[in-house]
């Protein structure tokens, strides 16, 4: 049996807005609106959408942590920073590669890999 694959993610965020802003500018991600409270998002390499909520998804609370691919991780760690996102686990090496999490601007944590 093959398996199901995830086709869509979505985050809780406090000011939409800002968000948008960050992924648009920092990863080229591009976003639909859905009213005042929901945005969608693409060019990601998995679909998925904000919704708004006080809440935020950062791993010490137990969330899922969704980690993003880079060639160059110096670079992405000067993008984020550049774009309003907070470095929070500088980069560190793991098996297979290296890697730092941030918080975007609603305060949800994410992490960027590379195997370079």
């Amino acid at each position: 049996m093959k398996g199901t694959p995830i086709n869509y993610v979505e985050f809780p965020a406090k000011d939409l807005t800002a968000t948008k802003q960050f992924f648009e500018k920092a990863f080229g991600w591009r976003f639909t609106d859905y009213g005042p409270e929901y945005t969608a998002f693409t060019e990601s390499g998995l679909e998925g959408g904000f919704y708004q909520s006080e809440l935020s998804s950062v791993t010490a609370k137990g969330s899922a942590l969704v980690v993003l691919y880079t060639e160059s991780l110096e670079d992405s760690v000067s993008i984020v920073e550049q774009h309003g996102g907070e470095i929070i686990k500088p980069i560190f090496s793991f098996p297979g590669g290296r890697r730092f999490h941030f918080q975007e601007p609603s305060g949800n944590e994410l992490a960027v890999w590379s195997d370079q």
